[in-house]
């Protein structure tokens, strides 16, 4: 039995985002596995995350808080993970932070679009992620990435393709309740036909386009739902004041009533500028809702056949495959039944067991 040390930190965060939920949910699965034993590391805190955040195995705290721990990790390599986990056989790093260890690392690289896109990211959080990636390339014995898109990213950021495996993230498709999903859909005031939007709010997600395709779109009779937290470099008042409220910004929806949203849509618009996997995409899949996104990366590999795909800077492209699902029943039908079987390839239980093959292999001979 392997003993892996994995940081949670991120369920901390104001906006835990999909490391987070990448994290727990992985965490969860690998869990019910009998091969392995994970303790969770993370900064000095005085409360719990956010119930749907909590990682579900134990979580040892080292004596610092989060941004003097970050700092400590990232330019003095110190305290080392054993200072409050004890020897472990392997470090996975879920958020680009790399803590130092004498143990093998492993590191997941979620997406590397800060580089592309630096002026859309916080300059704090932007130095962290950069340093993570010199830290990574330099330290991580294997790394893991969720997408051919990420993987193909980490080599063009210098590292050795024999490093990096492929581990996509799953998805829990649930069974509703109509009577409760009904429920949480008018406890957001949800009354009416509705386009989804989920993630967090933030310059990448291209949510300005898309408010300005749905404002094109001539259907009075369908609304636009935002669902995610207000991330940053990002203020959308004006374009939702000029949708004369057909747009409902609903904010941070717990994990549990997103399901809800995504089946009671009419479809799902994700046409992000960049991503490192695309959960709502697969998400919105699970539930049989179709999809429109962007073609090219992360998301169109998710999604595959089963979704509209669009050129995410053009809100013609956008407006074209919002209407294309809204005007054709039979076409937004084929793609939500192709989506929901296209999801069920997606699992938890096959992403740890290629995460725990990766430890596997980071914990044996040093190639």
């Amino acid at each position: 039995m392997l003993r892996v040390a994995v940081t949670v930190e991120q369920s901390w965060h104001v906006v835990p985002g999909g490391i987070a939920r990448s994290t727990v949910d992985l965490l969860r699965a690998l869990s019910a596995r009998d091969d392995l034993s994970l303790v969770g590391v993370a900064a000095r805190h005085d409360h719990p995350p956010d119930a749907a955040f909590v990682p579900p195995v134990p979580v040892k705290h080292l004596p610092l808080p989060r941004r003097l721990l970050y700092e400590t990790w990232q330019l003095a390599r110190f305290p080392r993970v054993e200072r409050t986990t004890g020897p472990v056989d392997v470090v996975h790093d879920m958020g680009y932070v790399v803590p130092p260890s004498r143990a093998p690392l492993v590191a997941t690289v979620h997406d590397l679009m800060f580089l592309r896109y630096p002026e859309h990211y916080p300059r704090h959080a932007l130095m962290v992620f950069r340093r993570g990636l010199s830290l990574a390339r330099r330290h991580a014995r294997l790394v893991m990435c969720p997408s051919r898109a990420t993987l193909s990213a980490c080599v063009e950021a210098g590292f050795e393709q024999e490093r990096l495996r492929l581990v996509p993230w799953g998805v829990d498709a649930r069974a509703l309740d109509p009577e409760r999903a009904g429920r949480i859909r008018a406890r957001h005031g949800i009354e009416r036909p509705y386009v989804l939007f989920c993630g967090t709010i933030e310059p990448r997600k291209n949510l300005g386009r898309v408010l300005e395709a749905f404002g094109s779109i001539d259907r009075p009779d369908v609304d636009l739902v935002l669902a995610g937290p207000v991330g940053w470099n990002e203020d959308l008042r004006g374009a939702l004041g000029r949708l004369d409220g057909r747009a409902h910004a609903l904010g941070w929806v717990p994990p549990d009533e997103l399901d809800a949203l995504y089946e009671g849509a009419a479809l799902t618009v994700y046409p992000s500028l960049g991503e490192g996997f695309g959960f709502p995409v697969l998400e919105a899949m699970a539930q049989g809702t179709p999809v429109v996104t962007s073609a090219g990366g992360a998301t169109e590999e998710v999604a595959d056949a089963a979704a509209v795909l669009v050129d995410p800077r053009d809100v013609g492209s956008i407006a074209d495959g919002i209407e294309r699902l809204l005007d054709d029943d039979a076409l937004a039908e084929k793609l939500g039944a192709a989506g929901r079987e296209r999801a069920a390839a997606f699992t938890w239980e096959r992403s740890a067991e290629l995460a725990a093959a990766v430890y596997a292999e980071a914990a044996g001979p040093e190639r």
